[in-house]
């Protein structure tokens, strides 16, 4: 399917190398995005980047942004209720994944509505909406039909997204309208046996022809979505030893075929085939952007996108929530409705808490995206690992809350957390997004480092950079000059605030301590790395829902005073994990529990299973 696990990072040599300011995980992230820091005398605005420098650069995170206009509004808000009629009226997503195929009503369906092409602009034939509107929709698609959803995306999202963000005006107006009405549906072509998440392994060829027209292309591909079907593919293949290119290759050149749809766990109506190239001739013409930025090509379009996951998920949270809350009203158990019972009640909160993370998250990243950010990869891969994973927790407690009820099919939440499992893998596993975070910011950090280090072997010519980077560590060993966030935030919310910036002069203490302790042999230490994601999810969770329910008071909304309950309450337990996650980077006891889960992997492995005495 296409989208798993193919996040482009490798700890070996030829792209990873020990040396964390050569070409590592962050390095490689650095270089796929759309250029955040490729200038670097451009401020780097990424909230996250900062936080691991021990600094906070609130530009993008307050106020909660607002983009949308007025029009704009009543653009999304028109297409809400069509959406919505279809997916309860038309769509029928317990038969899809029954019959794992999608009845053709359905698919004429969606192309009337427009959502082939949701946000490709009108002169190409779609719908023209920005990421923000496209986030709102996303949402409707998750609260019904998970499996659908991921047909559309593997369309749009990934299948041709490449060609919106790189294609020429030519490639564009070829290709496009075609696919924007549904007519033609495109896939994502990049995975392959032996590349999940390390495409730099990826051996399908392209070479030149002779008379310079065309690259030939041969190899194969796995786990393709919409490979079964679909007419034109966003192809990755190696143009020499070093090089990955993009192509837009046609089904009808020849020479593409398809295997049969793989039989999976969950999504089951998305179509997920190999996809074989055999002597296929591509136009040189039909490169995307140019021959040696494949690598380029394939993380922008999955950094561009992943926000859409958070959105979609905040949809599924949204409807598990409702069934289960459904279900605590009426349920009468002990003489009381289950909802009057402390359990439940921690479960719901919880997962309501869940909820308003992933869906401030996703809105903030989109519409920091719409005002113009270039800074947002590590927020969004925060975004996609923190989504996938609370989607998965709501989805269980709610079939707990149901009981035995909700493990039967016809409630339909065996489906959805069926379906949900792959999102913790696609799109970049999380294990390996944790990593591409943490690595990211400490290379960020390093550099900050570094500088400062340079600045101490000439003092006389740096006097300006030292005095501040002085002053400033001086001003924080003493108790003052530390992070502050209470100026941004409601008066309720002050000591929640108080609470998370103190989060942040700890979690920056920690990377440069992590730093000067190893160098650049960090790169090997991924229990600590681990430790330092999860720490950035919760600090990035906490101030994004500090952000939004200020908004809320700000605007006197009506859920004003839930939205700061639930801030609170997050904010509460958040602190207390990223206070225990850092403790763990300098902990003797949890450095040695480190070693002994590795000694303990080690001889797993090497007896290939456990390796204990039998009891009898």
């Amino acid at each position: 399917m296409n989208r798993l696990g193919h996040y482009v990072f490798r700890s070996g040599k030829s792209i990873c190398k020990t040396d964390i300011h050569a070409r590592s995980f962050a390095s490689a992230a650095k270089t796929s995005t759309a250029n955040p820091q490729d200038d670097k005398n451009r401020p780097n605005y990424s909230f996250l980047s900062n936080i691991f420098r021990g600094q906070v650069e609130s530009k993008e995170m307050f106020p909660y942004p607002d983009v949308l206009s007025e029009e704009q509004k009543e653009t999304i808000n028109s297409l809400v209720d069509p959406f919505e009629k279809f997916f309860v009226e038309v769509n029928n997503p317990a038969k899809n994944d029954e019959t794992s195929k999608i009845d053709q009503e359905v698919i004429n369906q969606m192309q009337e509505l427009g959502i082939y092409g949701m946000q490709p602009a009108e002169e190409y034939g779609g719908l023209g909406l920005n990421n923000t509107q496209n986030a709102r929709l996303c949402q409707i698609v998750g609260e019904h039909d998970l499996g659908l959803g991921i047909h559309i995306g593997a369309h749009q999202s990934i299948g041709y997204k490449g060609i919106v963000l790189y294609g020429t005006p030519e490639q564009k107006q070829k290709y496009l309208p075609r696919l924007t009405n549904g007519k033609q549906v495109a896939a994502f072509v990049l995975t392959e046996p032996s590349s999940g998440s390390d495409a730099a392994s990826i051996k399908t060829a392209a070479k030149l022809s002779d008379d310079g027209k065309h690259y030939i292309i041969n190899g194969s591909k796995i786990w393709i979505s919409n490979g079964g079907y679909a007419e034109v593919m966003t192809v990755f293949a190696r143009t020499s030893e070093k090089q990955l290119t993009a192509f837009i290759v046609e089904r009808s050149f020849g020479g593409v075929t398809s295997g049969p749809p793989e039989k999976k766990m969950g999504i089951n109506c998305s179509n997920t085939t190999e996809v074989y190239f055999e002597d296929v001739k591509v136009p040189v013409e039909n490169v995307l952007d140019e021959v040696g930025n494949g690598f380029k090509v394939a993380m922008n379009i999955l950094n561009n996108g992943r926000y859409g996951m958070g959105a979609t998920l905040s949809g599924t949270m949204k409807a598990c929530i409702e069934k289960a809350v459904n279900h605590a009203n009426n349920r009468l158990q002990f003489g009381n409705k289950i909802k009057e019972y402390g359990a439940i009640q921690e479960k719901i909160a919880r997962m309501a808490m869940l909820q308003y993370v992933t869906e401030s998250m996703s809105f903030q990243i989109a519409q920091n995206m719409d005002s113009g950010s270039l800074d947002y990869h590590l927020e969004a891969a925060i975004s996609k690992v923190f989504s996938s994973e609370s989607a998965w927790y709501v989805c269980d407690e709610a079939i707990q809350v149901l009981g035995g009820m909700g493990f039967m099919k016809d409630t339909g939440l065996e489906r959805v957390l069926r379906d949900l499992r792959i999102f913790r893998i696609f799109e970049g596993s999380n294990d390996i997004l944790r990593i591409f975070v943490a690595l990211t910011g400490i290379q960020y950090a390093g550099a900050n480092l570094k500088e400062l280090q340079k600045a101490l072997k000439s003092p006389a010519s740096n006097l300006g950079f030292l005095s501040q980077e002085v002053s400033r560590r001086a001003m924080k060993k003493i108790g003052l000059g530390g992070t502050n966030l209470s100026g941004l935030v409601t008066p309720a919310l002050k000591p929640q605030a108080d609470s998370i910036a103190q989060c942040i002069d700890l979690f920056g203490k920690s990377v440069e301590a992590l730093l000067i302790k190893y160098n650049k042999n960090i790169i090997n230490e991924q229990f600590l790395l681990n430790c330092l994601a999860n720490s950035a999810i919760d600090i990035y969770g906490s101030v994004v829902c500090l952000s939004r329910a200020t908004r809320a008071v700000d605007q006197k909304l009506p859920t004003a005073d839930h939205e700061v309950s639930l801030t609170k309450a997050w904010c509460a337990e958040a602190s207390e994990r990223v206070v225990a996650n850092l403790s763990k980077t300098s902990s003797k006891s949890y450095l040695e529990l480190f070693r002994e889960m590795r000694n303990i992997s080690k001889t797993v492995c090497d007896n290939e299973g456990i390796n204990t005495t039998g009891i009898i």
